[in-house]
């Protein structure tokens, strides 16, 4: 059996509280590791790009207000 069958046999298993409290534990374990990526992502320069198009967007006056 693999690690992730492993994994997914205990979740399986998991009483409703328990498979709650996991979601919730899950959820926030994912935010944290995309939120780390995002970081090494704008730190390495992958998302400069991005700004430069936003910043070109703005400065030729075609964005409006939210």
């Amino acid at each position: 059996m693999t690690k992730l069958e492993q994994i997914e046999r205990s979740i399986a298993a998991l009483k409703t509280k328990e498979l709650k409290a996991f979601t919730k534990w899950f959820a926030a374990y994912q935010a944290e590791v995309w939120d780390m990526q995002i970081e090494a992502d704008a730190k390495a320069g992958r998302l400069d790009k991005f700004a430069e198009q936003a910043l070109a967007e703005l400065h030729a006056g075609r964005v409006r207000p939210l």
